[in-house]
């Protein structure tokens, strides 16, 4: 677990240094955490896990919290967006088969450890990223390589903060995060507005 965590670690420290305009990340990692707050993502998140706990847990054990972390892992990065663009907007399926091997891999480790709640965040990973996918069209006016560059930092530092979760170094509700990937887009679009 100490080396995934590590990885993670690693993984989310090189898309967060993927920005320069810094101001931007931390406003929308600030934005995106009092709105996740406001509607609870993670506890929404636990309850899933919980639920597949009670309902899997005496064959499986603690589900939840392989649930939680992979599903966060998994929607989070930057490829799981620009991916989930590229092939809403173009057809190009490339970026989402790339992080699906990846992912694969990644699954493959963290179920030895995490048990039976990784394959179970394939649920999330569909709503998240088939979302993206078909409301594409929609952003398409939004998104530029600064905009998406912002999205891939934010989502980085989240990612970090995963790691740390899996690292035991301190508990972060990255779930109540979330929003903040989302939050670039909100500041391109009133600055194209002014």
């Amino acid at each position: 677990m100490d080396a995934i965590g590590l990885s993670v670690v690693l993984i989310g420290l090189k898309n967060a240094l993927g920005s320069n305009d810094l101001l931007i990340v931390i406003l929308s990692i600030v934005i995106g955490c009092i709105i996740g707050e406001f509607f609870g993502i993670e506890r929404g998140l636990n309850f899933i896990g919980r639920w597949f706990d009670q309902k899997l847990a005496s064959s499986y054990g603690n589900i939840s919290q392989g649930f939680v972390a992979a599903s966060l892992i998994y929607c989070i990065g930057a490829m799981a967006i620009v991916g989930s663009l590229e092939s809403g907007l173009s057809g190009n399926h490339q970026t989402l088969f790339a992080k699906s091997v990846l992912d694969g891999v990644t699954s493959i480790v963290m179920a030895s450890t995490l048990g039976i709640g990784v394959m179970l965040s394939s649920l999330p990973v569909l709503i998240y990223q088939g979302g993206i996918t078909l409301s594409a069209g929609f952003l398409k006016p939004l998104l530029n390589p600064e905009v998406i560059s912002q999205m891939s930092a934010t989502g980085g530092l989240l990612i970090m903060a995963i790691g740390f979760n899996l690292l035991e170094i301190r508990k972060i509700n990255v779930g109540n995060m979330l929003p903040a990937i989302f939050v670039p887009l909100l500041f391109f679009g009133i600055q194209n507005l002014i």
